[in-house]
C-alpha cells in the first residue's frame, strides 16, 4: 500500500513538474513576442482607422479608432489572411494585397465600424435635422517605407474629393516621417484610378 502510495505521488509529482514547466515556458515565450513587438513598434494584431486631412497646407493624420483586427474582421480566418497580406506590401505598394473577389468584404467590415461612430448623425438626418455630409474613402494599407513609428494595419480615410484632387505639391507636415504618409496618399490616388475595387465610399453625416 505504501508503495502504491509513493509510485503515485512521483507520478503525480512529475505530471505537475512537466504542468509548471509548460506553463513557464508559455509565459516566457508571450513575454518574448510581447518584447520583440515593442522593439520593432510593430503591431500586426491591430488596426487603425485614420483620418487624413489638410489644413493650412498642412497634412494631418487622426485616429478615428483603433482595435484588435478581430474585433474589426470577427474572423480568424479573415485576420490571418490580412497579416499575411501585410507582409506582402512595399514601399512602393502599401495597399493590402487581398484577392479582388473578397476585398469588399474586408472594407465593409471596416466602413460599418466606423458608421457606428457617426450613427447620432444619421439618426438627425432621418428626423428632417439639419446634417452636413461628406463622402470618404476607405483603403486598407501597411506602410513599410521611411521611419513610421509604429507599424500596423491601417485603414486609410480620405475625403473623396481631397484624394483626387491631391496637389503635386509636398504640403507641411507636424511631424517628418509624415511624408511617408503623403506618398502613400499619391499612390491611393493613383490606385483608385487603375483598382478602385481596393477602395469602398461611404458617406460621413454629422
Amino acid at each position: 500500500m505504501l508503495d502504491q502510495i509513493l509510485t503515485h505521488l512521483r507520478e503525480r509529482g512529475i505530471q505537475w513538474g512537466i504542468t509548471i514547466l509548460l506553463a513557464s515556458l508559455t509565459g516566457w515565450y508571450g513575454y518574448w513576442r510581447a518584447r520583440q513587438k515593442w522593439q520593432r513598434k510593430e503591431y500586426l494584431d491591430r488596426i487603425n482607422v485614420s483620418l487624413n486631412l489638410f489644413v493650412d497646407n498642412t497634412l494631418l493624420i487622426r485616429t478615428l479608432l483603433e482595435k484588435s483586427c478581430e474585433d474589426i474582421f470577427l474572423n480568424k480566418v479573415a485576420v490571418s489572411e490580412v497579416l499575411r497580406a501585410s507582409q506582402r506590401t512595399t514601399e512602393a505598394n502599401p495597399l493590402l494585397p487581398l484577392p479582388q473577389a473578397e476585398y469588399w468584404y474586408y472594407l465593409n467590415s471596416v466602413l460599418n465600424e466606423v458608421s457606428e461612430k457617426f450613427a447620432a448623425g444619421l439618426i438627425r438626418r432621418d428626423l428632417g435635422q439639419p446634417v452636413v455630409t461628406g463622402r470618404y474613402l476607405v483603403a486598407l494599407t501597411f506602410e513599410c517605407a521611411g521611419e513610421m513609428k509604429t507599424r500596423k494595419v491601417r485603414a486609410m480615410v480620405i475625403r473623396k474629393d481631397v484624394l483626387l484632387g491631391l496637389p503635386e505639391e509636398t504640403p507641411k507636415f507636424t511631424s517628418p516621417h509624415h511624408i511617408t504618409r503623403w506618398k502613400t496618399l499619391h499612390i491611393m490616388k493613383a490606385a483608385y484610378q487603375k483598382t478602385p475595387w481596393q477602395f469602398i465610399e461611404m458617406e460621413l453625416c454629422l
